[in-house]
């Protein structure tokens, strides 16, 4: 199993699966969502619209498009409050159940964008740290996943993710 950090842009990564960082509708957006649904094109939001949305920390799979990947998994992160109103939990959730969903559709590879460092306010450095435990202690769970990559759409996100990735210490 390998966990990576790497500065791009998510909808030209090739891997079975890409997370949306999308809001509660599932119907597009700002940030990696907009750009996600603008490149697999109308078809997405078309897949989208009879899921019914998506409750905070949970994730909906739909088909990748015209994405080089093969899935889109869409979970709504947590709006940052000020971190006494759960979302920690909230945001460990969204990745976990995101990786469970990649797992439970075969998946090998799956890349996540920064969830709710955008828009939504969470400061960098903790939802980094958030991430990176989610990840690494779903993956135990997992039987197809092998390899995820933390999309970083730039410089100061990509060292941020790259310090949470060595705070854990050497892979197991």
């Amino acid at each position: 199993m390998a966990v990576n950090v790497i500065m791009g842009d998510i909808t030209r990564v090739k891997a079975d699966a890409i997370v949306n960082a999308a809001n509660t509708s599932l119907l597009g957006g700002g940030g990696v969502d907009g750009a996600i649904h603008r490149a697999a094109g109308p078809e997405l939001l078309a897949a989208c619209r009879p899921l019914g949305g998506c409750r905070t920390g949970e994730a909906k799979i739909t088909p990748g498009f015209k994405l080089p990947a093969r899935y889109v998994i869409h979970t709504p992160g947590p709006i940052w409050r000020g971190g006494d109103r759960g979302e920690a939990q909230l945001l460990d959730n969204s990745y976990r159940n995101s990786l469970r969903l990649a797992d439970e559709n075969g998946c090998e590879t799956v890349a996540f964008p920064s969830i709710s460092t955008g828009v939504y306010g969470y400061p960098l450095e903790q939802a980094a740290a958030v991430a990176m435990n989610a990840v690494t202690c779903g993956l135990r769970e997992c039987r197809s996943v092998r390899d995820v990559t933390f999309v970083c759409f730039d410089a100061r996100t990509e060292a941020a993710y790259r310090r949470a990735l060595a705070r854990l210490g050497p892979a197991e």
